[in-house]
């Protein structure tokens, strides 16, 4: 990544999560997700907000 790409991406991670940590917990839960994810195992929202996250790293590290 370039420095501005960089820049943008801590920016988006502020703007979306407050911190890198925060955005940190919520891929921790997606790691968690993706070994234990059976029907009724983790609320819809919780998915989603892990979707998002992913999606969101992805569009990011594309540009």
């Amino acid at each position: 990544m370039k420095n501005g790409q960089v820049d943008g991406f801590t920016r988006w991670i502020d703007d979306n999560y407050g911190s890198p940590e925060a955005l940190a917990k919520v891929l921790d839960l997606a790691l968690g997700m993706l070994f234990y994810l059976e029907e009724d195992t983790f609320d819809r929202k919780e998915v989603q907000k892990v979707v998002a996250a992913l999606r969101g790293i992805a569009v990011r590290l594309r540009k």
